[in-house]
């Protein structure tokens, strides 16, 4: 079943403004200029350290630039307000409660706003490939059903934006399958999906623009193999 977009009378865009984070002495993002709108997948690439994570909990809201702003559909996160509305994410490895099951997880999580049903939040744990009437324990998975439940929990609220940071981590071949057919039937319902990965696979099969990251500093990718 394809996710329906949550209503909004403003459009779904992100605006990264000359942003600049720095931690002690290291720089770790030089001026950031992106302008990031709906029905689009977006792929960052760098070696470890060039600062996508950053870049992503900076726009989640996790953290505030030392300069510059990031504005989320017309919000300025960290003035407007703290966090982004109708965003999901999976930045780093996801904390889950260990002698809890998937479902009972995110049951809880969900709660938290409640935003949404318990068949809602059965619907993202199978979309992800796991059995929501499942009773072991999240400290007895795979690390790649631990990656499966992170990403269902992302989804769960079916949000306007996502990002996700190394979402195929752990998984195998199918399960890599899974996903992405997961999220480009989410982007057809005209989402912004932001990712990371080092498979150039997944770069190359999803995304409609690359930006490379290095010592802090981003430019666009182009594809030489597709035209001009």
């Amino acid at each position: 079943m394809r996710p329906k977009k949550n209503n909004s009378t403003t459009a779904t865009k992100i605006e990264v403004i000359n942003v600049s984070k720095r931690f002690k002495n290291e720089q770790v993002l030089k001026n950031i200029n992106l302008t990031l709108t709906d029905d689009h997948i977006y792929g960052f690439v760098g070696r470890n350290g060039s600062g996508k994570s950053v870049l992503f909990k900076l726009i989640c809201g996790y953290m505030i630039p030392d300069e510059g702003k990031i504005i989320v559909c017309g919000k300025h996160i960290g003035k407007d307000v703290d966090f982004p509305d109708s965003l999901g994410a999976l930045i780093e490895s996801p904390g889950f409660i260990w002698y809890q099951s998937g479902y009972a997880n995110l049951l809880y999580l969900a709660k938290i706003r409640n935003q949404i049903s318990k068949s809602q939040v059965k619907d993202a744990i199978r979309r992800v490939g796991l059995d929501p009437e499942s009773r072991k324990w999240v400290g007895k998975y795979s690390f790649g059903m631990k990656q499966r439940l992170g990403i269902a929990q992302a989804i769960m609220e079916e949000p306007n934006i996502l990002i996700l940071d190394e979402p195929m981590n752990g998984l195998d071949e199918s399960g890599v399958e899974d996903i992405r057919r997961l999220l480009l039937d989410y982007k057809k319902s005209g989402r912004i999906i932001l990712i990371t990965s080092h498979n150039s696979e997944d770069i190359r099969a999803l995304c409609d623009e690359v930006y490379l990251m290095k010592g802090g500093t981003i430019e666009k990718k182009v594809d030489e193999n597709k035209e001009a």
